[in-house]
């Protein structure tokens, strides 16, 4: 239990009591079918996009060229439709069971991608996932699964390209699958290596971890032995912790001495740990898994974090209170459960996610993540219709790495001519330490504000404008350099 100094107290209370006044507001008065809902310039709207089995993507695996060119198409129409829905963020699943889906010299390709584990596909999917993102002005985040190795039985089809068979030292077999060890010294050099490889070879704006942590009690894994072996006497929880803590640090390093814009980003479990007057009853970041997730942030080894929070009320509120009053001034962005509208989870009524992001937003959140595409794209409960309609019916961009660096590039210098009704800006490049990309923005008195497009890579920009009066509006177009620093325009 959590022992609060009366100052913190009176704010976690505040807090709280805020989280569930709107809670119970919301609940009293169902929100209105209208683009009601204030809207914010800066917020994380993301979506996990999961290649695991292809619960999200690809739907079926791709033995011929024609069958890998619906792959592309399938994972582009959905891109379309997650712009089209606000979201500005695309977790990728990049690494996914000790396997990838990308090239990697220490990894096989996933078999989700062409029905065969290790078989390379006909395109690179990270790259392509990273090159349609950017190309609709989303960032691309790799997902990487730390810990969980694949199947027993994959492991066997794999033969000697699967990481048990490389690198056994780093592998322990619990029941019918294999995973990493965290306290072997190894697996943190091992994962820091891998994710380096990531950075170095692809554009991703971000590293994010998944299953960084020890595994629950329903998997059957021992680490006795290296508990003995390294543990050195030392009360094993806390043991387990300085490990889970030197993995995250190691990949930080590395990532960042690569390109040190890359957001580093986990999903620990969606409590941090029992409040003082909440329980977690048993499952929490910090003492069930050995997650120090907070730590992590106030040490700057994490820019961002998803704890996920697939759960409501008393679970849910006063634990997202408590991610905000410990972000380190960094974005806190809540992991939704959408998946638990559908009718054969638990069935929730739209409402019930309309109320935790509505609450999340007051609060300051970071934003919104949610697990997963899948649910997203099936617009469940009208969940797709009312975001595009109402919550993000204005573009946000992603919150800046002001902690890193908060030095913007210089102003682009913009010509601007008419053909008709066809508006045409072209700019040169501005030079700066690292990649820039675009925003556009209409200013104007009469029809208001408006961004039009975000983080494009061209020098250039065409619209066609729908009345006439927009011919006289001023529009503007600043650099965002990869930290996400904004120009003057």
């Amino acid at each position: 239990m959590q022992h609060l100094s009366p100052s913190p107290l009176r704010s976690r209370l505040c807090f709280l009591l805020t989280a569930i006044s709107l809670a119970l507001g919301l609940a009293a008065h169902p929100l209105p079918h209208s683009p009601a809902t204030p809207q914010v310039p800066y917020e994380v709207r993301a979506v996990w996009l999961t290649t695991l089995s292809g619960l999200d993507w690809p739907r079926r695996p791709a033995r011929t060229a024609a069958e890998a060119e619906r792959q592309r198409r399938e994972l582009c129409l959905m891109l379309d439709r997650m712009k089209q829905s606000g979201i500005n963020t695309v977790l990728f699943q990049a690494r996914i069971r000790a396997t990838t889906a990308y090239a990697s010299d220490f990894e096989p390709w996933d078999g989700v991608f062409t029905g065969t584990p290790g078989r390379q596909p006909a395109y690179d999917p990270l790259q392509v996932a990273v090159e349609e993102c950017h190309r609709r002005g989303m960032e691309c985040h790799a997902w990487v699964v730390a810990f969980p190795i694949c199947k027993v039985a994959v492991a066997k089809q794999l033969g000697w390209r699967a990481l048990p068979s490389r690198r056994p030292e780093l592998c322990q077999k619990c029941g019918d699958q294999w995973m990493m060890d965290p306290g072997v010294p190894g697996t943190a050099d091992y994962l820091a290596e891998l994710c380096a490889e990531i950075a170095q070879n692809y554009a991703v704006d971000g590293i994010h971890l998944d299953y960084i942590r020890y595994p629950e009690p329903g998997i059957p894994f021992n680490d006795s032995r290296t508990y003995q072996r390294y543990g050195q006497g030392r009360n094993k929880a806390a043991w387990r912790t300085d490990n889970v803590n030197r993995c995250v640090k190691a990949i930080h390093d590395a990532v960042k001495a690569v390109r040190p814009w890359i957001k580093m980003s986990c999903s620990p479990v969606g409590k941090f740990a029992d409040l003082s007057r909440y329980s977690s009853f048993g499952w929490n970041a910090r003492d069930a898994v050995h997650q120090d997730a907070q730590r992590w942030l106030r040490e700057g080894w994490m820019d961002m974090l998803l704890p996920m929070m697939y759960f409501d009320g008393i679970h849910y509120y006063p634990f997202l209170a408590d991610w905000k009053e410990n972000d380190a001034g960094r974005p806190v962005v809540p992991g939704l459960g959408i998946y638990f509208l559908n009718p054969r989870e638990k069935d929730w009524p739209l409402l019930t996610v309309q109320r935790q992001m509505q609450v999340a937003r007051s609060l300051a959140l970071g934003g919104q993540a949610f697990f997963r595409a899948r649910f997203l794209l099936d617009n469940e409960k009208g969940l797709c219709d009312w975001l595009r309609t109402d919550f993000y019916a204005t573009p946000a961009l992603v919150p800046p790495m002001t902690w890193a660096d908060s030095v913007p590039p210089a102003a682009p210098h913009v010509r601007q001519h008419m053909e008709g009704m066809r508006l045409h800006l072209d700019w040169e490049a501005v030079a700066d330490e690292t990649p820039v990309s675009y925003n556009v923005y209409r200013i104007d008195p009469n029809f208001g504000d408006v961004l039009l497009a975000t983080r494009l890579r061209a020098t250039h920009f065409d619209t066609l404008l729908c009345l006439p009066a927009l011919k006289y509006s001023r529009y503007v177009v600043t650099a965002v350099d990869a930290y996400g620093n904004e120009s003057l325009p």
